[in-house]
């Protein structure tokens, strides 16, 4: 599976597997992609890899890191210290976001108040 940012500089893979898929309703998550939820796909570390560009790191906290395209923006992936056997990366960056369906939400105390999904 690749994937990669909107202008294309930066292009990744990760390799095939049963994956957690989690929708994060926290405010970073808000805040860094202006969108009311992220969804990230959580894979092993050593199944990531950037195959072109590379990307720019925001400190978003002292647990986490995120990365970015410098050019477009585009928001890839996230690194928390206390999972440092896995990467998220967001799914809107996937070439085929449809093959990973998120099966659960995260920082539920934080969803908008409007933002209904269809599991409720």
């Amino acid at each position: 599976m690749q994937g990669g940012c909107f202008c294309g500089n930066i292009r990744y893979e990760i390799g095939d597997g049963e994956y957690l898929v989690a929708n994060c309703h926290c405010t970073m998550c808000r805040k860094t992609s202006a969108a009311p939820f992220v969804t990230w796909v959580v894979v092993p570390t050593e199944s990531f890899r950037y195959i072109q560009g590379s990307a720019k790191l925001l400190q978003s906290s002292d647990k986490g890191r995120r990365y970015f395209c410098e050019e477009c923006g585009t928001p890839l992936v996230f690194l928390a210290e206390e999972r440092p056997t896995v990467i998220d990366i967001t799914t809107g960056s996937l070439d085929d976001p449809e093959r990973y369906i998120p099966t659960k939400d995260v920082h539920e105390e934080s969803r908008l108040k409007w933002l209904h999904l269809n599991n409720d």
